[in-house]
Order: structure tokens, then sequence, then C-alpha cells
């Protein structure tokens, strides 16, 4: 028997040593698997199979997550929902730490580095060294969460879906090519947003654009409310044939951009007032009244900015067809191109990545903790002002025959 003057740690020590460190394992295992629980029960609103008026969402399988702890190799099973997703808060505090050890390893595979230096990076960050068997398993389940993130069935109803690119330097065929990542975000009808699709392309081309588009509807999704992009030619293209009963927004940013790039610097304050004032208009009709009254304004002094305001500035006032507090967060993609200056920046560290592969293994890792950050965090725009939003939605939306995508002419409510 222990004495009682030995150290606590000792005595712990001893007991692990003895065998007993399965018990305490199982017991860490068991008490973290019942918060998870506990708390995708107040997240739905109900408990498994439990009839509650109450219920916001319904259970969809789990899936597996390991946690490494003091006592050993813990076995979670994450709960996945029907609509969005869900990550337990107790797994928050470890989240941060293992995304960082996860990037480092990964960033260093990808870089070739040898499983001595990968060892001596790891032990830099004030953890265990690893062996090259554990970089390639962990290599290993990077890829397989990835794949399973990029495959997961999309059986929720989108509002809204943005739409974007991001180029990569990739080796390729013995040179160093820019292929584009073709990625796309979406909020659900809880007002939630997700990372609901990314995928390499050789270019962003309409057939790239068609082929990704048409993966994410064999997923499951149906034709949002409103797309938003830029004016592409092949991606406008691509939306129109797959999401053809939806309504398609162009980028206030992006537009603006462009028209100011039609015009030298001393005349574009004149331009950007211009564009401000059809923007800061409060409902369509005002804001179409005001782009004829700028472009008759115009057409003297600058008359090729005049022809752009009555040709195309309709594209980019979609988003007021739609409840004006939607306004802010569907007029472009900002937030989207947030998130791919973020994957941008990663990309920097490695440089020129040696395949696809690996690029989808460390950006896919990136988006999958950005979407579990977005499951945890506040509703992008709350769920009884996104049924406003739904209420626009026809009952039997027929295919336009439109040769471009055009915002609908909508009363917003």
């Amino acid at each position: 028997m222990v004495g009682s003057s030995m150290p606590v740690a000792e005595v712990f020590s001893k007991f692990l040593e003895s065998g007993g460190g399965d018990i305490i394992r199982d017991i860490v295992e068991r008490g973290m698997q019942a918060l998870i629980d506990l708390e995708a029960e107040s997240r739905i609103g109900a408990a498994k199979y439990e009839r509650s008026e109450g219920r916001s969402n319904h259970r969809n399988g789990s899936r597996p997550r390991e946690l490494d702890t003091r006592v050993g190799t813990v076995n979670l099973q994450v709960p996945k929902f029907r609509h969005g997703s869900f990550f337990p808060s107790v797994l928050q505090a470890r989240k941060r730490s293992e995304q960082a050890v996860l990037s480092v390893i990964q960033e260093a595979y990808v870089h070739g580095v040898s499983t001595r230096k990968v060892d001596d990076i790891v032990q830099a960050l004030g953890l265990e060294g690893v062996s090259k068997s554990e970089v390639s398993r962990i290599c290993k389940s990077l890829e397989k969460d990835v794949n399973d993130f990029r495959d997961r069935p999309l059986d929720g109803t989108y509002v809204y879906v943005w739409l974007d690119a991001t180029y990569i330097k990739v080796r390729e065929g013995g040179r160093i090519t820019n292929k584009a990542l073709l990625l796309a975000t979406a909020l659900n009808a809880n007002g939630e947003r997700e990372v609901v699709g990314f995928k390499m392309g050789a270019a962003e081309s309409y057939d790239s654009w068609l082929d990704f588009l048409r993966g994410l509807v064999a997923r499951g999704m149906g034709s949002p409310l409103l797309v938003i992009s830029d004016a592409h030619e092949g991606l406008k293209k691509a939306i129109r044939e797959v999401f053809a009963g939806s309504d398609w927004q162009r980028c206030k940013v992006h537009f603006m951009r462009n028209v100011l790039s039609q015009v030298g610097k001393t005349q574009q304050p004149i331009v950007s007032a211009a564009l401000k004032q059809i923007f800061m208009q409060t409902d369509l009709a005002s804001a179409e009244a005001t782009v004829e009254s700028m472009a008759d304004r115009l057409t003297k002094q600058l008359p090729k900015v005049a022809t752009k305001l009555r040709e195309e500035c309709r594209e980019a006032l979609g988003f007021m067809a739609y409840p004006s507090e939607h306004w802010r967060q569907i007029n472009s993609t900002n937030g989207l191109e947030r998130l791919n200056r973020e994957l941008r920046r990663r990309s920097d560290v490695v440089g020129i990545y040696p395949n696809d592969d690996a690029v989808l293994r460390l950006l896919g890792s990136i988006l999958i903790e950005q979407n579990d950050e977005w499951a945890v965090s506040r509703s992008l725009i709350s769920k009884e002002s996104i049924k406003k939003a739904l209420a626009l939605r026809p009952e039997s939306p027929k295919a336009k025959e439109d040769t471009a995508p055009k915002p609908a002419l909508r009363k917003a409510s």
C-alpha cells in the first residue's frame, strides 16, 4: 500500500504503471463523451429519440475524433447535425494547439522535410517528438478528414451562396503552374455559415466551375435564393446552367473597382461619388433611378462610365431585392475573400505545393477548422430574419430564360 506521505504525482505515476491508466482513460473518455452529448442535446433542444416541440435540429450520425490526453488517446464520437455543423466546446481549448501542430507537421511533410527535422519542429513547440510512422498517420488522417468533409451530404436549405477562387502555385509535370482553388460558402436556413465545397481546377474556367457546381448539386444542394460572385463569364454561365432558379448578385466591390479602373486618378473621385450615391439608396427602384440620373450626368464627360452604369450596374443591385438587414452580408464576396486571404497567407509559408492532394490536405484542414468555428459562433443572420428571405422563394421556381443571370425585381420586405 502506498504511504499517505507519498506525493500525489508519484502515486498517480505508480497507478498508471500498474495498469490503472486504462481505468482513468475510460473515465476521462466517458466523462468527455457525456459532456459532448449534453451540449449536443442543448443545441438541438431534445435528447436522443425524444419528441419535443422545442427541437431546432436533428442528429445525423456522428464522426469519430481522437483526442490525446495525459492518460492516453481517448476515442470520442462527435454528433453530426442534419442542418449545419456542431463542434463541442469541450474540445475548443485543445483545438488551436492541435491545429498548430498538425499544420506544422503537414507543412513540413509538403516540403519534403526529413523526419528528424519534423521531430525537431514539433519539439520546438514544447511537445514530444513524432516518429516517421506518426507523421504518416497524421497526414493520412488529415486526408481522410478532408475527403469526408468535402464529400459530406448537403441536405439542408441554403439561402445564399458565395463563390470565389484563389490561385495556388503547384508543381505539375515538372513545371510550376498557378492553379485555382474553387471555393463555396453558404448560409443555411438557421442563419449559419458553412464551407460547402472546395476543389482544385486547372483555371477559373467555365468547365471547372460547371464541374464544381454540379458536384454541390450531386451532394444534395438545391438552388439557393441568391448566388454572389464576381462577373467572370465562365462562372456566370455555370451558375445559370446549374442554379437555374436562383438570382445572381455581382459583387458590389468588384463592380466598383472595375468602373473606377476605366478612368484616370483625377476623375476617380467624381465616379466614386456617383457610385456611392447609387448604393446608398434604400430600395431597388430608387437605386435604378439614380443609375439613370448619374449616367445622364456623366454621358458627356465620361461616356464609357455612363454606358457601363446603364448596362452593368443592375447586376450589382440584386441584393436590394432581399430584406434590407441582409444587404451588408450579401452585396459582395468580402467575407469569402477574407477567408481566401488566410488561405493565401498559409500557402505563402509553403511556397510551392508538390501536387493537388497536398493543397487540399493542408488548406482543407484550415477550411474544416473555419467551418467548426462558424458552427459555434453567433449566426450571421438570425433565423427569424432568414424566414423573410425564404418567403420570397416561389413555390415552383422556373428556370430563367435570360442569357445571363440577373437579379429578380422583387420588393424587399
